[in-house]
């Protein structure tokens, strides 16, 4: 069977620009801070807020809008994306780019909590795990290009270009979404399932534990890559450590799409593994440049292919895509707590700590994988 493409990429490219809205500031921080006169602490939490909005208006919304046509409900998350991009680009408000940064972060959770199971829903049952890994290529794409090109074009034009340009692609978007999408009817997969119903379900709570401790993790080491890359000597730089994270996550978003369906628990307990020594290598990345790299390259392989794992996880578990907005409120808490608890190891005890931080939690996140056999994380078909 041919798969719907124009459709996939649509779902693939709304993945990618609820990353871009959630990563810019990642990129940008050392010239947001001097341009608005703040700590890179400080800006470090426009990633904050976008993350808290997604989390605490997921299931809410995903409530609300559950009878909406799955388009209808795409479509007003990209508009809140062309509208908060474009303030964030005219203003030099931090309170109001706060204030634009919880509006995008509002439709980032629309996106999250439907793209993964949109895709499900247009293909056969077969391909669902490749039409997913589809759709949520989107995120690390968007991590390993599109935010050192938005780096690169920051540096060029401005930080505030960047913002337009987000801005520009989120109307573009919409257009494609009307020609190239279905507007399935609103509801999930096998029904409307109540959050508490899902929750029981064997083997959910596990993977979002680990969706828990892995995005912790990662954000910590994410948000606050650019003080990390200064301190290791080659600060002027970033944009090729950013790159190079990319690199590497492309190659894991590729072996994901690949073996996602017959190789999942495989994929998902390396993919945690791999994470964790990502980070162990970047804790001795003061040693040499070239540890750095060697760590960053490690670390986006771990993280990759993550976003479809996890989801692919959890409709499995749940047998519902319902699951989705609940995974949405977890990846996104762990994000603000990534951000938060970041600034404040920043702050009190150097840069230098993060990476150490981020290896420490990883050691029980994947040994939390590798005993979700049963239920979370099983061989699958799950009799194989």
């Amino acid at each position: 069977m041919k798969l719907p493409m124009a459709g996939l990429l649509a779902l693939f490219t709304a993945g990618f620009l609820g990353i871009i809205n959630e990563t810019i500031p990642a990129g940008l921080l050392p010239e947001m801070s001097k341009s608005l006169g703040l700590s890179e602490s400080v800006v470090g939490q426009t990633v904050t807020v976008y993350a808290l909005a997604t989390a605490l208006t997921a299931i809410p919304l995903g409530g609300v809008l559950k009878n909406r046509g799955r388009r209808t409900v795409l479509v007003s998350a990209l508009v809140a994306f062309a509208l908060a991009n474009a303030v964030a680009a005219l203003v030099s408000s931090f309170a109001v780019i706060l204030v634009a940064r919880f509006v995008a972060g509002v439709g980032a959770g629309l996106i999250w909590s439907n793209i993964g199971g949109y895709a499900a829903r247009i293909v056969p049952a077969q391909f669902q795990g490749k039409a997913i890994a589809i759709a949520m290529a989107g995120t690390p794409v968007a991590l390993s290009l599109g935010l050192p090109a938005g780096t690169f074009l920051g540096d060029a034009a401005g930080w505030q270009a960047t913002f337009g340009v987000v801005a520009v692609v989120s109307v573009g978007l919409i257009g494609w979404a009307f020609t190239s999408l279905p507007n399935l009817p609103g509801g999930a997969a096998g029904g409307h399932v109540p959050v508490a119903t899902v929750l029981r379900t064997p083997g959910v709570r596990s993977i979002l534990w680990v969706v828990a401790g892995f995005m912790v993790a990662h954000n910590i080491l994410y948000t606050y890559i650019g003080p990390l890359t200064a301190r290791s000597g080659v600060g002027g730089q970033i944009e090729w450590v950013l790159l190079t994270f990319g690199v590497a996550a492309l190659l894991s978003i590729w072996a994901t799409g690949t073996y996602v369906d017959p190789h999942h628990r495989r994929l998902i307990v390396m993919s945690t593994v791999v994470l964790g020594a990502g980070a162990l290598v970047l804790g001795l990345a003061l040693v040499s440049p070239v540890i750095l790299y060697v760590g960053v390259a490690v670390w986006g392989i771990g993280f990759g292919g993550s976003a479809t794992l996890f989801v692919t996880a959890g409709i499995r578990a749940a047998g519902t895509d319902g699951v989705q907005s609940i995974l949405v409120t977890v990846f996104n808490l762990s994000i603000a707590a990534g951000g938060v608890f970041g600034g404040l190891l920043l702050a009190g005890l150097g840069v230098t700590s993060i990476p150490w931080v981020a290896f420490a939690i990883m050691i029980p996140t994947a040994i939390a994988t590798v005993a979700g056999r049963r239920h979370a994380f099983p061989p699958w078909p799950k009799h194989a």
